[in-house]
C-alpha cells in the first residue's frame, strides 16, 4: 500500500506538470480554436469575437491553465471538435481498439525479441548471430510507416493475403463484424507493431547475455566441465530477464508513438489515428486528452515494471521482505 501510494502521488504530480506544460505550448503555437472550428467557412469579425470569447481566446494564459486543470480533476476533458462528442468518449472508443494492437505487438515483439537475443549471444561471432544483427540493425535504422507501407504492399497489394486497412469491411457496422474478421484485419498492424519492437530487446539482451558469459562465475562453470546451453538457461536467462523486462516496459513510449504511424497507414480507427486528426485539424481538447492518457499509459507500464521486479529477481524479494 506504501508502495501504490508512493506512486499515485508521482502519477498525480506528473499529470498536472504534463497537463499544464502541454496547455502552454499549445497556447504559443499557432493553433487557432475559432479558425478550427469554422474550418473553410468565412465570418465576419463580429462573428469571430463572438467564437473567440466563446473558446476563451482573450483570457490570460494563467486563467487558462488554472481553469484548464479545474476541468482535469472534475474529469471533463471538454469537447472534441472533430467528433462532437465529449473528448472521454472519443479516447475510450478509440484506446480500446488501440489497446488491442498494442498489447498483442508488445507481446509478441518481447517474445521473439528475447528469444532471438538469447541465441544471438549464445552463438556470438557465428552466422546465426550475424544474420540476427543484420535484422535488428536494418529495422532499428527503418521508419515505422516504412515498415508498415513495404508490409501492406507485399500481403494486401501482392499476395492478397489480407486487407489493405479499416479495423471493419465498409459498409459494415463494427457490433455485426465477426470476431474472425475483425482478427483477419487486426493480424497485419499487429504484426507490423512487433516487427519494430523487436531490435531493442534483441540487441539489448544479446549484449547482457555475452557480458554474463564473459563473467568470472560463468568462465570458472565453464572450465569445470558445465554444458554451456544449461549454464546460459540457468543462470543467463534470469539475470538477463529483469533488465529485458524493464526494458520492454519502458517501450511502452515507442509503443504508442508507433501505433501513430501504423494505424495511419493501416486506416486502422485507434487511438492513433485519433492523435493525426487532432493534429492536423487543431482539436485541441483532444489533443490534450490524448497526451495525458499517454502520460498514464506509460507510467503504468513502468509501475508494471517495479511490480514485477519482486517475482523474477529474489534479491529484491528478500529486501522487501525484510
Amino acid at each position: 500500500m506504501k508502495f501504490l501510494g508512493y506512486k499515485a502521488v508521482r502519477l498525480l504530480i506528473l499529470l498536472i506538470v504534463v497537463a499544464a506544460i502541454s496547455f502552454i505550448m499549445i497556447e504559443i503555437s499557432p493553433i487557432n480554436p475559432v479558425r478550427a472550428y469554422l474550418g473553410e467557412m468565412a465570418g465576419s469579425a463580429e462573428q469571430l469575437a463572438k467564437l473567440g470569447e466563446y473558446w476563451g481566446v482573450n483570457v490570460p494564459l494563467q486563467d487558462k491553465v488554472i481553469g484548464w486543470l479545474k476541468d482535469i480533476c472534475q474529469l471533463n476533458l471538454g469537447t472534441s471538435l472533430i467528433y462532437r462528442i465529449p473528448v472521454s468518449q472519443v479516447i475510450m472508443e478509440k484506446f480500446t481498439a488501440s489497446f488491442i494492437l498494442m498489447m498483442t505487438s508488445w507481446l509478441i515483439s518481447g517474445v521473439i525479441g528475447f528469444v532471438l537475443g538469447i541465441l544471438a549471444g549464445a552463438k556470438r561471432g557465428t552466422w546465426v548471430d550475424k544474420i540476427i544483427k543484420t535484422y535488428c540493425y536494418i529495422l532499428q535504422s527503418s521508419p515505422a510507416f516504412w515498415i508498415a507501407l513495404i508490409v501492406m504492399m507485399v500481403f494486401s497489394v501482392w499476395l492478397k493475403w489480407f486487407p489493405i486497412g479499416l479495423a471493419v469491411p465498409v459498409g459494415v457496422m463494427a457490433s455485426q463484424v465477426t470476431f474472425w474478421e475483425w482478427l483477419h484485419r487486426l493480424i497485419l498492424p499487429a504484426f507490423t507493431l512487433s516487427i519494430v519492437g523487436i531490435s531493442g530487446i534483441a540487441l539489448y539482451t544479446r549484449d547482457r547475455l555475452i557480458n554474463i558469459e564473459n563473467s568470472d562465475f560463468f568462465l570458472f562453470a565453464r572450465a569445470r566441465g558445465e554444458n554451456k546451453w544449461s549454464l546460459i538457461l540457468r543462470h543467463g536467462v534470469r539475470n538477463v530477464l529483469l533488465p529485458a523486462i524493464t526494458l520492454q516496459f519502458l517501450n511502452f513510449s515507442e509503443l504508442f508513438g508507433g501505433a501513430v504511424l501504423v494505424e495511419q497507414v493501416f486506416a486502422y480507427p485507434g487511438i492513433g489515428q485519433a492523435t493525426i486528426e487532432a493534429g492536423l485539424r487543431s482539436d485541441v481538447p483532444l489533443l490534450l486528452g490524448i497526451v495525458l492518457i499517454s502520460t498514464i499509459f506509460v507510467f503504468i507500464g513502468n509501475t508494471l515494471a517495479d511490480i514485477s521486479y519482486k517475482y523474477i529477481d529474489p534479491r529484491i524479494r528478500s529486501e522487501q521482505d525484510e
